[in-house]
């Protein structure tokens, strides 16, 4: 996981390559996956940015 998140990809093929690889080795020894947060956690500051991007959206601009 460290070669895709500090990795640098000059290609999608490279990027694509190494994203391969990850799941080749992910696979061969699988762990499921913890989550860090609740749905709360996750969802309430979508929903604030949610409300923003709305506001901003219907609000006149300015020329």
């Amino acid at each position: 996981m460290k070669q895709i998140r500090r990795g640098t990809h000059t290609s999608v093929r490279a990027l694509e390559r190494d994203l391969g690889d990850w799941i080749e080795r992910w696979n061969d020894e699988p762990r499921p996956y913890v989550w860090v947060k609740t749905a709360e956690q996750i969802l309430d500051p979508l929903a604030r940015y949610d409300e923003r991007v709305t506001a901003a959206a219907s609000t006149p601009s300015r020329q």
